[in-house]
C-alpha cells in the first residue's frame, strides 16, 4: 500500500512539472542558460539569450533542439544586469543592461551589437547607448517609489520603448513607460505614461516586452500573464486602442517573449527548483 501510495504522488509530481498550461514546450534549454532572462530569434530557426546580473558578458546561440550552438563575447560591454534583448529592421541586435533591482544603479545601458548570425569569430563588439529617468531624484528612492527597476523593452522606429518592473512597497503595481532613442549616446529617457496590469494569480510585473513585425501587436509578458495591446497609436500604447489579458495557466518564472511572426510567440524561464529553463511557444488568437 505504502509502495502505492509513493508511486502515485511521483506521478502527480511529474504531472505537475510537465503542466505548461496554454504553452507548447519546444525544448529544455541548456544549463549554461539557467537564468536565461532576454532573447531574439532569428531567421535560421535559432535563437540568441542573454543571462542577467552576476553572468559572462556573453551572447549565446540555440537552437529548437535544446542545442548550444555559439556563444559570443561582447566586446565593450559589462553584465551589471541583462533583462531583454531587441532587433532592428537591419538586424542589429540589443542588449538591455537596465535590471535595478534596488534602484540605485547610475549606469543604465543599452548595448547595440551587429547581427551577430554575421559573426564568425569568437566576439562582437558593442556600442553603448546610455540613459537615465529624469524622474528619479533619489537613489534609491523611498519604498514607495520604487519604479525604476525595468526588465523588459522593444524596439520601433529608431526608438526604445522601456517599460519598468514595479518593486514598490507596498506594492501598486503601476508600470512607467519611457522612450529612448536607438542613438549611441548619453540620453534622458522620455516618460509617456503609466499601466497597471489587470491583476492575475500573481502580482503584475512585467518582466518582458516585443512588438509584431508587423508593428500593430505589443505584447507584455508578466509571470503566467501576457498583456495584449492592439488598434494602438504610438507613443502611448498603454492608454489607447485594446487591451487582452491572457491566463497563460503556467507560473514558473517567465522572463522573456519575443515574436517569430505577427501571431506566434517565443517564451522562456529561468530554472528555478525543479521547473524551468524551457523555451515555448504560443499562438495569438487561440
Amino acid at each position: 500500500m505504502k509502495k502505492c501510495l509513493l508511486l502515485l504522488l511521483w506521478g502527480a509530481i511529474i504531472s505537475c512539472a510537465s503542466n505548461y498550461g496554454q504553452l507548447t514546450f519546444v525544448t529544455k534549454l541548456p544549463h549554461k542558460l539557467t537564468e536565461n532572462s532576454g532573447m531574439v530569434p532569428a531567421k535560421d530557426s535559432t535563437v540568441w539569450f542573454v543571462m542577467d546580473r552576476g553572468n559572462p558578458d556573453k551572447i549565446y546561440q540555440v537552437n529548437y533542439k535544446g542545442d548550444l550552438l555559439k556563444e559570443l563575447k561582447v566586446k565593450n560591454a559589462k553584465n551589471h544586469d541583462w533583462e531583454d534583448m531587441a532587433r532592428d529592421e537591419n538586424g542589429n541586435v540589443f542588449i538591455g543592461d537596465f535590471g535595478n533591482n534596488n534602484n540605485d544603479r547610475k549606469n543604465l545601458a543599452i548595448y547595440k551589437i551587429p547581427d551577430p548570425n554575421a559573426e564568425k569569430g569568437d566576439d562582437i563588439e558593442a556600442l553603448k547607448i546610455e540613459f537615465k529617468y529624469p524622474e528619479q531624484k533619489d537613489f534609491p528612492p523611498k519604498k514607495n517609489k520604487l519604479l525604476f527597476d525595468a526588465e523588459s523593452f522593444f524596439y520601433y522606429d529608431s526608438n526604445f520603448y522601456i517599460v519598468t518592473k514595479n518593486r514598490t512597497q507596498p506594492f501598486n503595481g503601476e508600470a512607467l513607460l519611457y522612450k529612448v532613442p536607438a542613438i549611441e549616446g548619453k540620453h534622458n529617457a522620455q516618460y509617456i505614461g503609466s499601466f497597471v496590469p489587470p491583476k492575475g494569480k500573481i502580482n503584475g510585473q512585467v518582466t518582458s516586452a516585443d512588438i509584431s513585425p508587423d508593428g500593430k501587436t505589443i505584447v507584455l509578458l508578466g509571470n503566467g500573464t501576457l498583456w495584449v495591446f492592439t488598434n494602438f497609436t504610438m507613443d502611448n500604447f498603454l492608454a489607447s486602442g485594446t487591451l487582452k489579458t491572457i491566463d497563460l495557466g503556467v507560473y514558473t518564472q517567465l522572463e522573456s517573449v519575443s515574436f517569430t511572426n505577427n501571431n506566434t510567440l517565443l517564451l522562456s524561464d529561468e530554472e528555478s527548483g525543479k521547473t524551468g529553463r524551457n523555451l515555448y511557444s504560443f499562438v495569438l488568437g487561440n
